[in-house]
Formats: structure tokens, sequence, C-alpha cells
């Protein structure tokens, strides 16, 4: 018998998971809305597509950012040649830059500490590597992304020591909660090297408050300990209270900077999953030099780091691109929540993100996980809906659910809207009070202010080919 090595064979890589299953259903049954109008809608995909109308007619004006159109040939063999794992100068110029923007530009960069790398995944598993050994800990607040167990577990042999974080205090991350993690990882004979925060958080689209993080600094000081700060949401912050980055509080108290390192990303706040454009920030020097090494095993190519640079290189774009993704979202969320608001279910209070952590726990049998997942099978198979249980992102409640809003048109979400509905009035559940409600005329929602005031413009599917549903036009 031919033996493979025990990476291969084990299930390290966490895809026995209802956060993938839920993935497996929509692939194997697709929604489309003429030709499998019964298939499975897509709300486990944290992805920003709400702004590509924008980026598209930016494209349109600087074809020179393509290497493949006329204007753009001329750099072709330059850009095809060999590039070291440094990076183009004027992509790390560009990214730093862009980083600063996000932020207020309330902080400056340093290009020469960015460190590119084949998307978040590959940039946080590339900071395990430079920080911990196989068997040493990072502890994780809770409900974390799923996605951790893999791009921080799976080949770095670090382990993960939760930190539980509770409903009661709108999942906080409190100084008890780190010192009992603290005190846990001790226990079980497991060295802390690090603790890892998601600001803006992923599930929940919260963000920390500045006392926060001067606590979590304060914390990871007194143990020394590393402090991860993935930071890929920064642009997805949509309200008040504005997001601030650890490296404005660094700035603010004293800590060792030798502990700070932030992952970032273009997946989310651009909404470029595809081209794979992860960054390590680390104010550590030995740090740096290491990811940059290891960087040759996942760089982004340098066709997409010279359209990068090109792109966020234009002050005006980057500018008009961060109000307008922002009201995007704004809309589409204050939508969703609301419609779900007027069937009676809530969510927590957000202002963040691509998504929402949905509250269904007065529709669990019992308070378990078991039927946490009994509810879930029910959503998955006969909603046919693919959102994902709070259990996989290690939440500590059972009933919690997050579901993605900004990854479909807005005839999907109609349709995904629909089907809520309909499962609600199934499961007999009472209406909330009209007082309760969450108004649409509290939107402004008049004869003169149509649904089409909520809805995104330019973001019409090419699986949509109706220019409006049935479902909108009743409306109108």
């Amino acid at each position: 018998m031919v033996t493979v090595s025990k990476i291969a064979t084990g299930n390290g890589h966490g895809e026995n998971s209802p956060y993938f299953d839920g993935w497996k259903a929509y692939e194997t049954n697709p929604f489309h809305p003429t030709d499998r109008p019964d298939g499975v809608i897509q709300m486990g995909l944290a992805e920003n597509q709400l702004c590509f109308d924008f980026i598209k007619k930016w494209l349109m004006e600087h074809p020179e950012a393509s290497l493949c159109s006329g204007e753009g040939v001329s750099k072709f063999k330059e850009t095809a040649l060999f590039q070291d794992y440094h990076g183009m100068p004027e992509f790390r110029q560009a990214v730093a830059k862009f980083m600063g923007k996000v932020r207020g530009d309330k902080v400056k960069f340093d290009p020469d500490r960015i460190v590119m790398s084949g998307g978040a995944t590959g940039a946080h598993e590339m900071v395990a590597f430079c920080l911990a050994d196989p068997g040493e800990a990072f502890l994780v607040p809770t409900p974390y992304y799923p996605g951790f167990d893999r791009d921080l577990r799976w080949r770095t042999g670090v382990e993960l020591v939760p930190v539980i974080c509770e409903s009661s205090n709108n999942f906080k991350i409190t100084r008890n909660a780190l010192e009992a993690a603290y005190g846990k990882a001790q226990e079980a004979n497991l060295r802390v090297k690090g603790l890892l925060i998601t600001n803006p958080s992923n599930p929940l689209g919260t963000i920390l408050d500045r006392e926060t993080l001067k606590s979590i600094v304060s914390f990871i000081n007194e143990k020394n300990i590393h402090l991860i700060g993935d930071e890929i949401y920064a642009a997805t912050v949509f309200m008040e209270p504005e997001f601030v980055s650890i490296s404005e509080v660094i700035e603010e108290v004293e800590c060792n900077r030798d502990l700070i390192h932030i992952v970032y990303s273009l997946s989310k706040d651009m909404g470029f999953p595809g081209f794979r454009v992860g960054i390590v920030y680390s104010y550590n020097d030995a740090v740096v030099s290491c990811a940059r090494k290891m960087s040759s095993f996942g760089l982004v190519s340098s066709q997409t780091q010279h359209l990068i640079a090109s792109m966020l290189s234009d002050d005006d774009f980057v500018d008009n691109f961060i109000v307008e993704s922002k009201e995007r979202l704004s809309k589409r969320h204050k939508y969703f929540t609301c419609s779900l608001s007027q069937i009676g279910i809530g969510s927590l209070k957000s202002n963040a993100g691509l998504f929402i952590w949905m509250d269904l726990r007065k529709l669990l049998k019992e308070k378990t996980f078991e039927a946490e997942m009994d509810l879930w099978r029910v959503i998955i198979h006969e909603v046919k809906l693919n959102v994902s249980p709070g259990s996989s992102f290690h939440c500590h409640e059972p009933g919690w659910f997050r579901v993605c809003f900004a990854n479909m048109d807005d005839n999907t979400v109609e349709a995904a809207l629909l089907r809520i509905r309909i499962f609600m009035l199934k499961n007999n559940e009472a209406m909330v009070p009209r007082n309760k409600l969450c108004r649409l005329s509290s939107l402004k929602l008049s004869p003169s202010r149509r649904i089409d005031d909520f809805m995104s413009p330019g973001i019409m599917s090419p699986h949509s080919p109706l220019p409006q549903s049935p479902l909108v036009r009743a409306r109108n």
C-alpha cells in the first residue's frame, strides 16, 4: 500500500464543518433566477460585489492599467519577467498609501514594511510561522472566522485557544475573558505566543473601540506576547462609530512595537478575492525579514501588482470609492436588517463587514448545539439558503447564524427575503407588534422613494437577466 504524509490524510484543513458543508450544498445546486429558481442561495460567502460598476468605469477609463490592452502592452515584457519577493516598489507604495486612507489618514504606513502574500489566508499562515513553533498557541476571541483553524493551524502545528465572549455584553473582548483563556492555556501546558483579534469582526460585523484596544495592548505587553490585528474589513465600516486601527492605538500608549503585526487584504475592502492580494505589516524587523523570504511561496502576480498599483495610485478614485462603498453597504445593511425585523428576526447591532450576526435563538427547540444544527439543516435543505451556524465560528451560545448580504444582486436579495418570510410563517412565528417594527416609513420609503432607492446601482448580476423581479415590480 502506498502511503502519504499525515498532513495529506489528516483533517487539519477543517473541511468537515457545517461552514464548508453549506458551500458544498450551494455548489451542487446553485440558485439561478431562471435556470434554477429553486436552487440554494449563497449567503455564506463574505464577498463585496456592490461596487463593481464603479471599478469597471475606472478600468474603462484607464486601459493602460491592463497589460493585455493596446495602451498597456508596452509594459508587458518588463512586468512579465522575473520579479523578486520584495514586490514592485510602486505596488508597495500604493498599498501603504491605501491602508492609510482607509484609516482616515490618521496613521502612515511604511512601504518597506509591506510584505505581500497570496491573500489573507497566506498572510495569516506566514505570521503564524514567524511567531510560533509547533505546539505553541494563539488566543482567539470567539466567535471567530472558521478559516482560522485552517490558516493558522493546519500546516504550522500551532494551537488556537478560544477567548470566550458572550452575547450578554454583545460579545465584547474583556480583560477577564483574556485572563481566563490565558490561564486555561497554561493549565494545558500550552505556551501562548500571541493574541489574534479581528477588527472589524467576522462574523459579528462590529468594531473594537479605542478603550478595548488599549486594554488589549496592555494585556499583550504584560504577558509579552504578540498581537496580530486582522484588519481586512477596515474599509467596510459604513456608519459610526469610526474604525480605530491598532496602528493608531500604539501611537497613544506605551508598548513594545516588536509585538505588533497587522494582516490586511484587498479581498473584502475592494472586493478582489480572486486577485489574492494579502499583506503582512509588522513593526518587528525580524518578522518583516522572515515573512518577506516566506512570501516566495505565495507571491502576488506581477500583472496584478501592476494593476493594483495603477488603481490605488489614483487618489480621486480611491477617495470616491471609499465613500461610495460605505454608502452602498449602509443601504444594503439597513434594508436587509429592516426586512428581517419586520418578520421578527433580530441581529446583533453592527456597523461594519459584509454580513450580519442573525439571532434565531427563539427558533431552537431547545438551547443546544444539536438543536442549532437541526435548524441549520432545515434552512440549508428546505429553505435553501446557505447561512453559517454560530457553532462553526466557535460561538459558545447556540442559535446565532452569520448571513452575508453584499455578495448578491438586488433580485437575489428579494428572493432570499421571500424565502425567509415563508419559512417564518410556516413556523407559526408571531409577527412583531407594529409599534416595534423597523418601519419602512422610518427609512423614508414613500411612493416618491421606491424600493429602488435602497438598491445598489449597477450590480445586476450576469445571472439576473430580468431588469426587475416580479417581487420588486409588485412593490413599485
